[in-house]
């Protein structure tokens, strides 16, 4: 699987307009082994995204680790966009620790992109969970989350 990073990023950019307003940055979009793909997404200090102790607010970072399943999910499944809509279908976050300063939110794919392209192609709506890891510039990490996405058939 190749992916072009710059169309991932450009793709979520347009779709997700809030992504930009907060000033996400596309860092890396690539394959992993056995068909995963991984997305890394940054959220740069600013104090426009401050909470009332200095940190990046808990709604950014929640936009974050979204933004971050989603560029997954478009590198997994952009081929498909034609015949389904990845939609998200619910999240979970957990915030484990105080973020300082500009953090970092690593996604990967939770199942086989092939597996769930044969669910789609045997005219089933797959569901597969996105795991999302927020952590500081450093590598410290605040906070863990899980999206799990659909692909709705048109």
């Amino acid at each position: 699987m190749t992916i072009d990073s710059r169309q991932v990023a450009a793709g979520m950019l347009e779709a997700v307009p809030f992504a930009r307003t907060l000033g996400i940055e596309f860092v890396e979009v690539a394959p992993e082994a056995e068909g995963g793909v991984r997305a890394v997404v940054r959220l740069p200090d600013s104090s426009a995204t401050h909470n009332h102790i200095g940190g990046p607010h808990a709604g950014a970072m929640f936009t974050l680790g979204e933004t971050a399943s989603g560029a997954v999910v478009l590198a997994a499944f952009g081929q498909l966009l034609d015949r389904a809509v990845p939609l998200a279908v619910r999240a979970e976050i957990a915030y484990r620790k105080l973020a300082m300063g500009p953090v970092l939110a690593t996604a990967r794919l939770g199942r086989p992109a092939a597996e769930v392209t044969e669910e789609l192609a045997a005219g089933r709506r797959p569901e597969f969970p996105v795991a999302v890891q927020i952590a500081t510039e450093d590598g410290k990490p605040t906070s863990e989350m899980t999206v799990i996405w659909t692909l709705r058939p048109n």
